[in-house]
Order: structure tokens, then sequence, then C-alpha cells
């Protein structure tokens, strides 16, 4: 084995590792201290995913909007298309130049307007209370909060509903961003709070979920008939655009919104599921989004402590383990990934009917862009696709001073171009209170109960047409909403009898073969068969017919000559020897 000694220039042998440790400590200490730091911040730079070099490089001109949409829609054509923040490009505040920053400082500061809200609780017949906080046009106007009286019955000032994300409500910094400033525009905003939120407690055992579609059905529902005049208007962000997104999906055309936005949706939750717990950052968004809805949990500990796994929803540590032991036992879900799947948004992008506007960042540290439905997007004309490089998640900040957010601007542009388009979405003569097209709709509108081998059935659906407010002037009109509903089942499906009771159950696709019913007193496991089959035959008589002659003709031959075999003997009885040899030789 060589040695480690080495003769220098006078014969004595040294340590070629003392050598260089000797050579190391006559470098300064100030030296390793600025090498630590540029090691450092490469590493945060990276880490952080920070692009202040990339926007040096562009000489600060920003990003360019990406727009995906069908060759053919006219949403973009008539509408995105005149709108420049769309069809512009979008600069990140310098020292914000990252996803994380702009995400954290938008939780933490995000430097909102000051104003005042007016609060309407909003009452469903199931007990729960909804809090709707109000900020009105004029109370905005010249810079003052002049809080006047409530808006008439003939008000044509547009309305535009914002539905919060996950554990966030009227008073999240972004929010009030957007209510300020479309208010200020000449809009009136209402934020629907979630169920729980908003300083309002839970007053029934419904609790909203990422697929809770039932309070915004009713919240729109109520604002169209009680102001009648006004356009309506909805945004979504993070996991209330994926809420908004699956409600267009169900209701399709029969939806009051003129339009509507979605910001920063999920999309799919079984994607970002497996995203937020992928990466060491992640993780931390995870357990920051736990610790909120731990929060929700405390806040309603006697319905938590009742209806679901308290000592697990004390102990779990990412979103995952709260639906587990929370949302899935309270919204009766097999497994979490059940849920996500049934709450996903992604399968009813194909049925929205009316101008949709979704907006996300690549760079969204919690709602991934591997979750984006692109080809869904594309193929639905009614949709307009804006994809940004970076922006984090809810924020776009933009400015030197950060004091406004991009996506804003976006939002308000895009409403006010469309309104003055033929486009905008007119409701015709309601059809039915909740035509939900997806199969698996039905599960999420309210308290479940298994009824048979893991299918789940809805039970206080047919509650939905009677939901009201405390300020509704008037209870809707039953009489005409069950003529429309049973002339417009009647010309889908010829071989459906008249539903005395209002109860009409939806069958689901070849794919899902599941069947969800509205009364659990009235599941027949077998009526969907039935009624097929009556289908078949009150449709398709002549083919029946044509394919039973074609098997009688192409079996003949074969059956002709079984019977000859089995009657020779007796043929041989009564016919002379010599024909039966004649016929049998032929």
């Amino acid at each position: 084995m060589p040695s480690l000694d080495c003769c220098d220039s006078a014969g004595s042998w040294v340590n070629p590792y003392g050598l260089l440790f000797n050579a190391l400590a006559l470098i300064p200490f100030w030296h390793y201290l600025l090498g630590f730091l540029i090691v450092s911040v490469l590493f945060l730079y990276n880490f952080l995913e920070f692009h202040l070099l990339e926007d040096v490089l562009s000489g600060f001109r920003g990003s360019p909007v990406s727009l995906t949409y069908n060759s053919c829609s006219h949403i973009y054509d008539s509408v995105v298309s005149k709108c420049r923040v769309l069809r512009g490009r979008y600069l990140a505040t310098p020292w914000l130049s990252s996803p994380h920053i702009q995400t954290v400082f938008l939780n933490f500061h995000g430097r909102p307007p000051a104003f005042s809200y007016r609060r309407q609780l909003f009452h469903a017949t199931d007990g729960g209370t909804i809090a709707l906080d109000w900020l009105m046009s004029r109370d905005v106007s010249g810079g003052a909060l002049l809080m006047d009286s409530s808006i008439s019955k003939d008000d044509t000032t547009p309305i535009i509903v914002v539905v919060p994300g996950l554990t966030s409500d009227s008073a999240s910094a972004y929010i009030k961003h957007l209510a300020f400033n479309t208010a200020k525009h000449g809009w009136n905003v209402v934020v629907s709070n979630h169920r729980g939120l908003g300083g309002v407690s839970i007053t029934s055992d419904c609790f909203y979920n990422a697929g809770w579609t039932e309070d915004i059905r009713l919240v729109i529902n109520y604002l169209h008939k009680e102001y009648p005049e006004a356009p309506l208007f909805a945004v979504g962000t993070s996991i209330g655009a994926n809420v908004l997104v699956k409600y267009l999906g169900e209701d399709g055309e029969n939806t009051p919104l003129a339009g509507a936005v979605a910001l920063c949706s999920p999309w799919d939750l079984l994607i970002g599921d497996r995203f937020i717990s992928r990466r060491l950052v992640q993780k931390f968004y995870d357990r920051a989004l736990t610790i909120g809805l731990k929060g929700y949990a405390q806040l309603h500990q006697p319905h938590y402590s009742r209806l679901a796994n308290w000592e697990g929803i004390k102990k779990s540590l990412s979103i995952r383990d709260f639906d587990n032991h929370a949302t899935c036992l309270v919204g009766k879900f097999e497994t979490v990934d059940t849920y996500y799947r049934r709450c996903s948004s992604t399968s009813y992008v194909g049925n929205v009917s009316i101008p949709l506007l979704c907006i996300s960042a690549l760079d969204d540290p919690v709602c991934t862009r591997e979750a984006i439905p692109w080809d869904e997007c594309r193929a639905n004309k009614n949709i307009v696709l804006a994809t940004i490089k970076h922006g984090g998640h809810l924020a776009f900040f933009e400015g030197i001073t950060a004091s406004g957010l991009w996506w804003v601007r976006a939002v308000e542009e895009f409403f006010n171009v469309l309104r003055s388009s033929p486009y905008m979405h007119v409701q015709q003569k309601m059809l039915s209170s909740s035509p939900h097209l997806s199969p698996d709709s039905t599960i999420d509108q309210g308290p479940y109960v298994n009824i048979a081998d893991g299918m789940v059935a809805a039970m206080c659906n047919e509650q939905n047409k009677d939901d009201m407010v405390e300020e509704l002037p008037e209870p809707p009109k039953k009489s005409d909403e069950e003529d429309n509903k049973m002339a417009f089942e009647t010309k889908q499906d010829e071989h459906q009898t008249e539903a005395k009771d209002d109860v009409s159950p939806d069958i689901a696709e070849s794919n899902n073969q599941t069947t969800c019913v509205q009364d659990v007193r009235h599941f027949d496991a077998i009526s969907p068969v039935r009624r097929c089959l009556d289908l078949l035959s009150r449709q398709n008589k002549c083919s029946m017919w044509l394919l039973a002659y074609i098997a009688i003709i192409t079996s003949w031959p074969l059956v002709a000559s079984a019977l000859q075999t089995v009657f020779r003997k007796k043929l041989r009885k009564f016919l002379p020897a010599a024909l039966f040899r004649t016929h049998a030789l032929k």
C-alpha cells in the first residue's frame, strides 16, 4: 500500500493532507461566508422557483397569456379576443418573482382594500345557514363608503357571485381585492361563504366539501328570483372554482348565470392529492391547509365529534388524513379516492353550456398543471382556458408595489366585454330544478345513505326546490316547475310513466353502471333494466322482427337436418321403402 507521505524540496517527509489544511487555513474566513451565501442563494433560487433572472433577460416584458379554445368558439372570437388583459402579457412584481413568495405574501398580507360588507343570512330548509356578504357599487362610489339601502327588485346592476376557496371567506385578501375593484367599476358583489365560515355556526348536519354544489345552486336561484332584472355572473376561486365548474356541468343550460370565471381550479382532486404530497415544498402547503381544516373543525367540534372521527381529525397531518377522518364520514363516501373522483370537476367540463373563462398559473404550487383538462376545454365551444407561466396560487401580483392582482383586472374586463356581446347566456324557461347531467352528480348534493353494495344516494334532494331564504317575498310556484319537468322528461324518454311524486331516477351512463335515485323509498334495483327493455321493444320493433327473421333463415338448414334425423324412423313407417330411399339419396 503506497504511503500518504511525500518528500519536499529539503528532503523531509510531509503529509499532503496537512499541507492542504494549512493552505485552507490561509484563506480569509469571510471568503467562506461569501461562498456559503452564494451556494445558499442558488439553492433557494431553485427550491423556491424564482424567475427574476428570466424577467431581467426578457427586459421585464413578462410572459404572454396562452389561450386554449375551440376553433369555432364565438366566446373567443367575440369576447376574449377583445380583452386587452387576456391578449397581453403578465409581469410579476420583481420582489415577488416566485410562486411560493407570491402565495405566502397573499395569505399573510396581500394588501387588501379596507371596506365593510353588508351581511345577509341565507337559510335552507335542511337547517343550514349561509352567510351572504354584499358590497354594492354605490358603497364604494367616489371612494367613500355610503351604505345606503338594499338594491331594489328592478335594479339592472349586474351581480357577481363569488365562491371562496378552501377555508377562505369574504375576509380573505384576494376576495376583498376582487370585491372592491369590481364594485368600484359599477358591479354589485355578493360573497357566498361556505357553511360554517364567515363567522356563522353550523346549524345542520350538512357540511360543504370540494364537490358540494347545492349551496351555490340555491344561492344563484334565489338571487335570480329576487333580482330578475340583474344579470348574474359567478367567480370561483381554488376549491370554489371546482365547485362552480361542477355546478355548471350539472345544470348545463338550466342556470341563470350569464357567464362565469374559474380561477386556479384544482380540476382533478385525485391528481392534486398525489401532487401536494410529492415534494418537500408542497408538503408545507399540505400541512398549512390541514391546519386550516383542523381549525375549521375545532370551531364546529360538537358536530364533528358526533358525525366523524374526532381523534383522527386531531391527529391529521395532511389533507388526505382530514378527508379520511372527517369528509368521508360526514359525506358517506366509501374511500378518500372515491370522494376525490366523484367531486372532481374535470368530468363535468364537457357539459358547461355558458361562457366560462378558466385562469390557471403553470407554476401554481397548490393546484398542479398536470390536472388541467386541456383537451376537454378545447372541445367545448363555451370555454376559454387562459394559462400564465407565472403567478402562484390566486396571487398574480403586479406593479412595483404589489398593490393589485392581475387576474382581478382580467375578470372585470372579461365580464364587461361579455355583457356587451350577444353571447351572454340567457336562461330559457326552467325545465327542472336540478337536471344533474353526470351520473355521479347526485351523490354530492345532500346527506347520504348507503343503499346497496357501495352505491350511495342522496336523501334530501327533494328539498332543493323548496329551499328558501328569510327574505323571499313569495314561495316558488311548484306547479309550473313540475309541469315543465314532466314535459322535459316525456320528450327525452317516451317510455317513462308519469311520476306522481316527482321522483325521477337518473339512469347512469354505461361506463359507470350505477343508478342514483333521489328517494331511497323508491329505489328499485331492476327498474333500469325494465325501462331499457321496454324502450327497445317500443322503439325498435322493426329491428327486432328483422333480427328474428334473419335468425330463422340462417339456422333453418341446421334445424332441418336435426328434425330429419329425429323423425327418420317415423317416416319409414308411413312412407314406402323405395320412396324413403329416394328421399334419403336426395
